[in-house]
C-alpha cells in the first residue's frame, strides 16, 4: 500500500523573481574599443544564461555566466562580475551542484559588498544558506538565512526579508524544530500579504501546510492547504492545484475522514487526466484504492488498482506495474476469487 505521508513536491525555497539578480546592462561610456567589445560579448552571454535557465538548460547557462565572468574581469567591472557570479551561483544551485553554488555565491558577496549592492548580497546570501541545507548543514543555512533577512530588514527590503523568513522556515524544519519553522514561515506569509503576492503567498501556505503536518497536526496542515488550493484555482495554476490536492487528500485522511481525501482525491484524478499527467494519474489511483480500502469498499479499490494497473503500462513502468498487479492479487486473494487472483498473476507490462 502506499505511504500515508505527505508526498514530496517542488521545495518551496525562494530565490528572488524567477530565481535571478538584479541586472544591468555595462556602460559604453568613457570605454576605448577593445572595452566595449569585452563588455558587449559580457552583455550577451549574461543574456544568453538568463535564457537559457529559464528553459531548464542550466549546464549552459552555467558555461554563459563563466564566459560572462571572464570578460566582465577583463575590463575590471567589478559591478558586471559580482552579478554574473550571483546568476551563476543560482545556475549551480538549481542544477544540484550546491557546493559550487556556494563558491561563486560567496565571490558574488564579497564583491556586493565591496560595491555596496546590498540588494544582491541579500540575495546571494540566500542562495548560499538554501545551498547549505541541501548539503545536509542546517546549522549553516540558519546562519546565512538569519543574515539575509538582518540585511534585508536593514535596507527596508521587503521581499528579501520575505524570502529569507521562508528560507529559514524551510531550514528550521529540516532540522524538525518545526515551531520555529512555522513561525518563520508565518512572518513571510505577513510580508507576501503585505506586498499582494500572491504567488509567494501559496508557496508560503504549502510550507506552513507542510511543517503543520510533520509537527504532526493534519488539521491544521488541511487549512493551510485550502487556502493554498483557493490561491491556486484564482490564479489559474492547474499544476499547483494539482499538487496541493495531493497535500490535501492526504492530510485528510490523517484527520480521519477518508471521504474527503477521496473527494479532493478525485477532483486531482481529473485534473491529472486534463493535463495528461499520466505519474499524477498513476499516483491519484494509487491513493483511492488504498482509501477505498480503508473504507472496506474493496470492489471500488480494486477497480481503481485495475485502472492504476493500465495507467503503469502506458507509462511502460515495471515496478509501477508490480505494486498495481500484487494489490489486485490480494485483494481478490482475500475476496477468495482464485480466478481473479490468477488471471493478474499472468499479466504482463507489454501483452502479446
Amino acid at each position: 500500500m502506499p505511504q500515508t505521508g505527505v508526498e514530496a513536491d517542488t521545495e518551496g525555497d525562494l530565490l528572488g523573481r524567477s530565481g535571478r539578480l538584479d541586472l544591468e546592462s555595462s556602460s559604453v561610456s568613457e570605454m576605448c574599443e577593445s572595452e566595449v567589445a569585452e563588455a558587449l560579448a559580457a552583455d550577451a552571454f549574461v543574456r544568453s544564461g538568463l535564457q537559457h535557465q529559464d528553459q531548464g538548460d542550466y549546464a549552459q547557462a552555467i558555461q554563459d555566466f563563466l564566459n560572462a565572468v571572464t570578460h566582465y574581469r577583463a575590463i575590471q567591472n567589478v559591478g558586471g562580475e559580482e552579478r554574473a557570479l550571483g546568476s551563476l551561483g543560482l545556475a549551480c544551485y538549481n542544477a544540484g551542484d550546491h557546493a559550487r553554488a556556494i563558491e561563486y555565491s560567496t565571490r558574488s558577496f564579497k564583491l556586493a559588498c565591496q560595491i555596496n549592492n546590498h540588494i544582491n548580497a541579500v540575495k546571494v546570501l540566500g542562495t548560499i544558506g538554501n545551498a547549505y541545507r541541501h548539503l545536509g548543514n542546517s546549522i549553516q543555512a540558519i546562519h546565512y538565512q538569519n543574515e539575509s533577512r538582518a540585511l534585508a530588514e536593514h535596507i527596508g527590503d521587503q521581499r528579501g526579508a520575505m524570502a529569507a523568513f521562508n528560507n529559514l522556515g524551510l531550514a528550521f524544519k529540516a532540522i524538525r524544530d518545526y515551531d520555529q519553522a512555522i513561525l518563520n514561515e508565518k512572518q513571510a506569509l505577513n510580508l507576501a500579504q503585505q506586498l499582494k503576492d500572491r504567488t509567494v503567498e501559496a508557496q508560503v501556505l504549502k510550507n506552513l501546510g507542510n511543517a503543520y503536518y510533520a509537527l504532526g497536526q493534519p488539521a491544521q496542515a488541511v487549512y493551510y492547504y485550502e487556502r493554498r488550493l483557493h490561491l491556486a484555482r484564482s490564479l489559474n495554476q492547474p499544476r499547483l492545484e494539482a499538487q496541493v490536492l495531493k497535500n490535501l487528500s492526504t492530510a485528510c485522511y490523517s484527520t480521519g475522514n477518508p471521504e474527503k481525501a477521496i473527494d479532493y482525491t478525485i477532483a486531482r484524478l481529473n485534473l491529472s487526466k486534463l493535463l495528461k499527467d499520466l505519474r499524477g494519474e498513476e499516483q491519484a489511483l494509487r491513493s483511492l484504492g488504498v482509501f477505498y480500502e480503508g473504507l472496506g469498499q474493496v470492489h471500488q479499490a480494486a477497480e481503481k488498482y485495475e485502472m492504476r494497473l493500465q495507467v503503469a503500462r502506458k507509462l511502460e513502468d515495471l515496478s509501477l506495474f508490480q505494486q498495481a498487479q500484487d494489490d489486485l492479487k490480494r485483494i481478490f486473494c482475500n475476496l477468495g476469487d482464485f480466478d481473479r487472483v490468477h488471471q493478474f498473476s499472468h499479466e504482463s507490462l507489454h501483452p502479446a
